[in-house]
């Protein structure tokens, strides 16, 4: 069925492939806090491990929600590791280190990059691709990310 919801074809199909890519972005942080979580190692283990728990949770949610508003856009999400590993900014490759700062360290890392990506797309959609809601969806989100890297650092400073 065709979606018609005010924005071109064409529109929507550079904003759902921009998508795409901050899906797999989105992914490949869910499974590095995943791996926060199940490897954590040090005198602080339970809190913070409990900690990580709850980025994971709130990281699944946000995986659903960029998928879901791909859909809405009328596309497919990816939904392949192959095709996040192509698609992605975020690098899988770990250095070495267990304890918590190293693991905050490399997520916060992480959100900060997601947040300078989504940042560089708010007003395009909005202005080039006639997409306010996507525009506003990503500004949501990426205050979320902001939120998160900010009790990040303030776990190492």
């Amino acid at each position: 069925m065709k979606t018609s919801i005010g924005i071109s074809a064409e529109n929507r199909e550079v904003v759902a492939h921009q998508l795409a890519k901050l899906l797999a972005d989105e992914f490949v942080l869910y499974t590095k806090t995943l791996n926060a979580h199940w490897n954590l190692e040090g005198m602080d283990f339970h809190s913070v491990h409990l900690y990580f728990e709850e980025l994971y949770n709130q990281s699944a949610e946000i995986v659903d929600s960029v998928a879901e508003r791909i859909r809405q856009l009328g596309h497919y999400a990816p939904a392949t590791l192959k095709n996040f590993l192509q698609l992605t900014q975020l690098t899988e490759q770990e250095e070495e280190g267990n304890d918590s700062r190293s693991l905050i360290k490399k997520l916060l890392s992480d959100h900060e990059s997601i947040i300078e990506s989504i940042r560089g797309n708010i007003n395009e959609f909005a202005d080039a691709h006639k997409d306010a809601g996507t525009s506003d969806y990503i500004t949501g989100l990426m205050e979320k990310h902001e939120k998160i890297a900010w009790m990040l650092r303030a776990h190492i400073k």
